[in-house]
């Protein structure tokens, strides 16, 4: 199938601790600690992850608005279920916006557009998890 990524940790001998990254050597490492004590927990990693893709995505359909961004913060809190496995059953983005030639309208338009349509993290986690927004004119 087309676009394969592929990644590697190793575990770092001890507790929960694995460091590793892409499978190209030129990708940095990064730890992950299943305790959360040297790095964020995979839990925290993949809430990160949705909010980096969600994030460049807003970055780049604003972009092509025309809109010159100042900021562009984006928060995202989850909820897990209590019985195992312990998933996220649902997340919220606040996303936290300025820039030159932003109104709300296009911050709405951006964000929609991401969560319903292009952010591949979220379109890959369970189809049932509830997924929220807000947004933050600054």
């Amino acid at each position: 199938m087309g676009n394969t990524r592929a990644v590697r940790l190793d575990w770092m001998g001890e507790g929960f601790r694995f460091c590793g990254g892409g499978t190209d050597p030129e990708t940095p490492a990064v730890e992950l600690d299943g305790d959360g004590a040297t790095g964020p927990s995979p839990t925290l990693a993949l809430l990160m992850a949705a909010a980096g893709c969600a994030g460049a995505d807003v970055v780049a359909i604003l972009s092509k608005m025309k809109v010159r961004l100042d900021t562009c913060a984006v928060d995202v809190s989850g909820i897990r279920r209590e019985g195992h496995p312990k998933r996220y059953a649902s997340l919220k983005f606040v996303f936290r916006l300025s820039g030159d030639g932003l109104d709300r309208a296009k911050a709405e338009r951006a964000v929609g557009l991401s969560l319903e349509k292009y952010c591949s993290v979220v379109h890959s986690l369970a189809r049932d998890i509830t997924i929220e927004h807000e947004i933050e004119l600054t």
